[in-house]
């Protein structure tokens, strides 16, 4: 007998939030600050309920939206990295490298325990929120979850969280 796999693929248009952002890289260097209309994927594996499906659809776009919603329209920040130094203060936040350094209005800015805010490490921040949102909510445990962070056509980062 066959090895059946299931897995349940969703992305939508309002899965998508758009944020400002720049990372460090080669350890020296930092971007300039600029935005991206990121779109969210998210897939899950597991074995079928006794309602024949892996896990219901919309339920799963549901969670997805309100962790994408909480990025949408802020400036990201990475509060790990190890050149880029995040201060945060009651009204503002504080940024430097080097000689740079940008101030924003703290309700602009959404805070990430990540060590860049990369397309890739969004994908890990995501899909770990997710996987928390899918337990403790829903008392699903997927055997597999995989986010995609989509930062422009054709240019996406995939992180697959097994549990």
């Amino acid at each position: 007998m066959p090895t059946e796999r299931f897995k349940v693929h969703v992305t939508k248009d309002h899965l998508v939030f758009c944020c400002g952002h720049f990372i460090s890289y080669h350890g020296h260097k930092c971007e300039r600050l600029h935005g991206h209309n990121y779109r969210a994927a998210v897939e899950v594996e597991g074995p079928l309920t006794e309602d024949y499906y892996v896990f219901d659809f919309v339920t799963l776009k549901a969670r997805t939206k309100e962790i994408t919603d909480e990025l949408d329209h802020h400036m990201l920040l990475a509060t790990r990295n190890p050149v880029i130094r995040v201060m945060e203060a009651a009204d503002r936040v504080d940024v430097h490298y080097r000689d740079r350094r940008w101030v924003f209005p703290r309700e602009d800015c959404v805070l990430l325990p990540i060590e860049n805010t990369t397309a890739e490490l969004l994908a890990r921040y995501i899909g770990g929120r997710l996987l928390r949102s899918l337990r403790e909510v829903d008392r699903f445990i997927p055997e597999l979850l995989r986010v995609e962070v989509e930062e422009a056509p054709g240019q996406s980062a995939t992180v697959e969280l097994r549990t």
